[in-house]
């Protein structure tokens, strides 16, 4: 068994339960509480700051220049172009820049992304790039398992985050990172085989808090 399908495996039924979350299910079929989601987007900004951070670090350490042109190309993409679209698909929902930028990161937003930067400083390379593979790979699972279902009509703008996971071009950065990770993974010792499985799990578990921080409106629930 290859090291993707032997971590796919041991994170099955999490990421079965990402797909059947509720925050993921409202999105589907447009019935998720508007606030909720207006909460979602703004943690997301906050999270992907810190991504670009990591992005950029997995650049500065891959041994393969091929490997560190797509890392700078995937942070070039991140900072410049999707951080500017996440600015203005906020805009839609009502949130403006300076409420977007004077966003708290929420506990569960500080934890994952203190563990991808404290992964990118002290693990491996591997480990670093098997701990980004569950936000990457996971939307595109989510975009792709919703749209499989139908885009929901009376909900456009949840209609358009599918469709923005669901895109040739976020698929192809989806998969290049699964390819690199198994490639990778494949290659690794029995000890790094094992403490990349540990990263990627980690970040499964994360991905599947952040959903729950969101559904739940952690921090402003009473």
């Amino acid at each position: 068994m290859g090291f993707i399908a032997d971590i796919e495996r041991q994170s099955q039924s999490m990421r079965q339960a990402i797909l059947a979350h509720p925050f993921v299910t409202g999105v589907g079929d447009g019935t998720l509480p508007v606030e909720k989601f207006k909460y979602y987007v703004a943690q997301d900004y906050v999270y992907l700051i810190d991504f670009s951070r990591v992005l950029a670090l997995a650049s500065a350490r891959a041994p393969r220049l091929e490997d560190m042109s797509w890392f700078a190309g995937l942070l070039d993409e991140t900072l410049n172009i999707e951080m500017a679209l996440h600015r203005s698909y906020c805009e839609e929902f009502g949130i403006g820049a300076q409420e977007l930028e004077a966003t708290a990161a929420s506990l569960t937003t500080l934890a994952y992304t203190s563990f991808l930067l404290k992964t990118a400083h002290q693990g491996s390379f591997g480990e670093l790039v098997a701990s980004l593979l569950p936000c990457q790979w996971g939307y595109w699972e989510i975009g792709d398992h919703l749209s499989k279902q139908g885009l929901p009509k009376q909900a456009p703008l949840y209609a358009k985050w599918i469709e923005m996971y669901t895109s040739e071009e976020f698929a192809a950065l989806a998969h290049h990172l699964r390819d690199m990770t198994g490639r990778i993974g494949d290659e690794a010792g029995p000890a790094e085989k094992a403490a990349m499985a540990q990263a990627y799990l980690t970040s499964v578990r994360l991905e599947h808090q952040f959903w729950d921080m969101a559904y739940n409106l952690e921090g402003l629930s009473t």
